[in-house]
C-alpha cells in the first residue's frame, strides 16, 4: 500500500469544481513532478470539504493544515514554502478569528471547530470514487454485521432504540416506518432512497452523494435486509450528474465484488441496487409522487391510507428514506443506539446536516448536534452577517414549505418540536440567513412562486389557493393592497393548511404565515404607506442621497440608467424622472449615504382630448 508523508486532500465537490479545482489539482501534480516529491506527497481530490464559500479548499493530510481559495497562480509558492522549506504558506491559511501567531490546524477554524461529524464522518478525508478507502474507514463493516449476525427485528430494534427519526423533513421515526414494512406480507418489496432535494438554497444530499455515496448503499442494504426487500431504488433529479456518476460508479463496484447482488458477504441475502433520474418536480420529494413517478406516470400524491409501507411502488410495500436518514444507518448499526444518543435530544436525537447560505459570511455545509441553538450556527460557525454594517434579520429554514425566524427567537435550539413552535419546519435543512435589508413580504412572495408554479394541480386548495395567495402578495409589493388583504391571507393559509392533499400544500403557507407572525408591520406599512422600507419592492421605495455622501463615484458606476450625477468628492444626487428603483446605488455605497424613501408620487396625466373638443 503507498504511503506519503503528505496527502492534499483536494475538495471536489460541485462548488470547488466551479472555482477551479481540477485547475489546482493539475497544478498541484505539475509542481509536485518538478520538484521530485511524487514519492512523499500525494494528491488526492476529495467530496464536499464543507467550507463551500471558501473554494477551491485543501487540506493537508495528516498535519490538518487548511488551504482556502486556492489559484493556479499561487500554486508554486505554496509547493515551496509548505513541502519545501517545512513552513505553512500563510497567505492562502484561514486568518480572522484566529491571533496572527497561531497556525490554524483545521479543528481550530470556528467553521469546523463547532460541528460533530456522523453523517459527514468521511467528508474530505476520503476519494469518494475509491472502495477501498470507504472500507478503510470502517466501511460496510455495519452492513456486514447486520446480515450475518443480526435478524430484521434486532436490526429494526436497534434504530427504532437510536431515535433516529427522518431528515427528509417530517421527522416520522425510521426505525418504525421498517417495522410496518417489514410486518407486511408480499412477494416483493421495495427500499428506496430520496435524492431529489427541490428545496431551494439546499444541497445536502447531493453533498453527501458526491462525497461518500457508499454510505448511502451501506444503509440501503441494512434497510433492505430489515424489511425483506431484494429491490432498491436510488431517486435523484438529473440535475446533479456529479452524484449520478458517483453513484452509478460505486454501485458498479459493489456488484463487481459482492457487495451488491447474491448471495451478499455469503448471508443468502440478495439485494440489487439502480438509479432513477428525475425531471426535477418538488412535488416528487413527497413519497407517493416520487413512487409514481418511477413508475413512468406523473408524479402526483395520492391519499393515504394505504401507506406506502403497506401499499408503495408498484402497490408493494416500499420503505423511502431520504440521503441523510440512510448515511446515518452504518454508524448506528455499528456503534450501537446509545452512542447515537449520545448526542442531541431525548426526542431529537443524533445530528442534522444543514445548507447554511444567504447573507452569511461562512456559505457552506454544517452538521451539528440536535439541540444546537441557531446563534451558534449562524454566529460561531457561520461567523455572522456577511456585511458586518449590516444587523440578522431572519433566518428561513424548511425552504419554500418553512418559515422565518427572526432574531429575537435565535437562542432556540434546533429541534424538530422546538422549530415547530417557531412557526417553521426543519425541513430537510436548508437554512437561509437574511439580513436587515431584506423585505419579508418579498420573500413570502418568492417562496409562494415557487409553491405556486411547483403544485402537481391535483388538488384545488393547492393549486387555486396558492396562487390566489400569490395574486395577493403580488398585489401588496406593487402597491396595489389594501385593507383586509392581510386577513385574508391567513385566512386562506389556514384553509389551505387543512385541505390540501400532500405536504407541498400543506405547508406551502408556512412563509406567509411565519412572516406576517413576526414581520407584520412591513404589511402594514406595505399596504398602509405604500412604502417597502428595505428598497426590494420597487413600486414602494424611491431613494436618496444624504449630505453623507463622500463623492467616490461608486453610485455613479453602478447606476445602469445613468440616474446620478456629480463630480467627484461633490455631493451627489439622483434624477428621479429617471431612477428605476433598482438599488444599486444603495447597494454599492459603503458610507450609508444612500436614503430609501417612500415612493415618489407620480404626476397625474392630463386627461385625454376628446374628439368633440377638438372640433369645437
Amino acid at each position: 500500500m503507498e504511503k506519503h508523508r503528505s496527502n492534499l486532500m483536494i475538495c471536489a465537490g460541485t462548488g470547488c469544481i466551479a472555482t477551479g479545482t481540477h485547475q489546482v489539482r493539475d497544478a498541484l501534480e505539475a509542481e509536485i513532478k518538478k520538484h521530485k516529491l511524487t514519492d512523499e506527497v500525494k494528491v488526492v481530490l476529495t467530496g464536499c470539504n464543507g467550507f463551500c464559500a471558501e473554494g477551491p479548499v485543501m487540506m493537508v493530510f495528516p498535519e490538518d493544515i487548511f488551504y482556502q481559495k486556492i489559484t493556479v497562480e499561487e500554486v508554486p509558492k505554496l509547493v515551496e514554502e509548505h513541502f519545501l522549506k517545512g513552513r505553512p504558506y500563510e497567505k492562502l491559511m484561514f486568518k480572522e478569528p484566529l491571533k496572527k501567531s497561531v497556525i490554524p490546524i483545521m479543528h481550530d477554524i470556528p467553521f469546523f471547530k463547532y460541528q460533530v461529524l456522523r453523517v459527514l464522518r468521511n467528508k474530505g478525508l476520503i476519494d469518494p470514487e475509491s472502495l477501498d478507502e470507504y472500507i478503510a474507514r470502517d466501511g460496510y463493516q455495519a452492513a456486514a454485521k447486520a446480515l450475518t449476525e443480526m435478524t430484521p427485528e434486532q436490526i429494526i430494534k436497534t434504530v427504532k432504540d437510536a431515535g433516529l427519526r427522518g431528515r427528509g423533513g417530517a421527522g416520522f421515526p425510521s426505525g418504525l416506518k421498517w417495522e410496518f414494512a417489514s410486518k407486511t406480507e408480499a412477494d416483493k418489496k421495495f427500499m428506496l432512497c430520496n435524492g431529489d432535494e427541490g428545496d431551494p438554497g439546499a444541497f445536502m444530499d447531493r453533498a453527501v452523494m458526491e462525497a461518500d455515496p457508499h454510505s448511502v448503499i451501506e444503509g440501503m442494504i441494512i434497510g433492505a435486509k430489515a424489511i425483506g426487500s431484494n429491490h432498491g431504488v436510488i431517486y435523484v433529479r438529473a440535475e446533479y450528474p456529479l452524484a449520478v456518476e458517483r453513484l452509478q460508479m460505486a454501485i458498479d463496484k459493489c456488484m463487481e465484488i459482492g457487495l451488491l447482488g447474491k448471495n451478499i458477504f455469503d448471508s443468502g441475502f440478495d439485494f440489487e441496487l439502480e438509479i432513477y433520474l428525475g425531471a426535477g418536480a418538488f412535488v416528487c420529494g413527497e413519497e407517493t409522487a416520487l413512487m409514481r413517478s418511477i413508475e413512468g406516470k406523473r408524479g402526483m400524491p395520492r391519499p393515504r391510507p394505504p401507506f406506502p409501507a403497506h401499499k408503495g411502488l408498484w402497490d408493494k410495500p416500499s420503505v423511502l428514506n431520504n440521503v441523510e436518514t440512510l448515511a446515518q444507518v452504518a454508524p448506528i448499526i455499528l456503534n450501537g443506539s446509545e452512542w447515537y444518543r449520545s448526542v442531541g435530544t431525548e426526542q431529537s436525537a443524533g445530528t442534522k446536516v444543514f445548507a447554511l447560505t444567504g447573507d452569511i459570511k461562512n456559505v457552506g455545509l454544517v452538521e451539528v448536534p440536535m439541540g444546537t441553538p441557531l446563534k451558534t450556527i449562524i454566529y460561531d460557525i457561520g461567523g455572522g452577517m456577511t456585511n458586518k454594517k449590516k444587523k440578522f434579520k431572519a433566518v428561513q429554514m424548511g425552504g419554500p414549505s418553512g418559515g422565518c425566524i427572526p432574531e429575537a427567537m435565535l437562542d432556540v435550539p434546533v429541534t424538530y418540536e422546538d422549530i415547530i413552535k417557531t412557526g417553521a419546519i426543519m425541513g430537510s435543512g436548508g437554512m437561509v440567513v437574511m439580513d436587515e435589508d431584506t423585505c419579508m413580504v418579498s420573500t413570502s412572495k418568492f417562496f409562494l412562486e415557487f409553491t405556486a408554479e411547483e403544485s402537481c394541480g391535483k388538488c384545488t386548495p393547492c393549486r387555486v389557493g396558492t396562487q390566489v395567495m400569490l395574486d395577493l402578495l403580488t398585489d401588496i409589493t406593487e402597491g396595489r393592497g389594501k385593507e383586509g388583504d392581510i386577513e385574508t391571507l391567513e385566512d386562506l393559509s389556514h384553509d389551505i393548511i387543512a385541505t390540501s392533499l400532500c405536504g407541498l400544500g400543506q405547508t406551502a403557507p408556512n412563509p406567509v404565515l411565519s412572516t406576517i407572525r413576526y414581520f407584520r408591520q412591513e404589511y402594514e406599512s406595505h399596504i398602509n404607506n405604500h412604502y417597502c422600507q428595505s428598497g426590494i419592492c420597487g413600486d414602494l421605495c424611491s431613494f436618496e442621497i444624504t449630505d453623507a455622501c463622500k463623492g467616490c463615484q461608486a453610485c455613479v458606476r453602478a447606476c445602469p440608467k445613468d440616474a446620478i450625477v456629480g463630480e467627484k468628492k461633490q455631493l451627489h444626487r439622483i434624477m428621479q424622472d429617471l431612477c428605476i428603483q433598482c438599488r444599486s446605488c444603495y447597494n454599492a455605497c459603503k458610507f450609508q449615504a444612500v436614503d430609501i424613501k417612500p415612493a415618489l408620487k407620480k404626476d397625474k396625466q392630463a386627461p385625454a382630448v376628446k374628439d368633440e373638443e377638438v372640433t369645437q
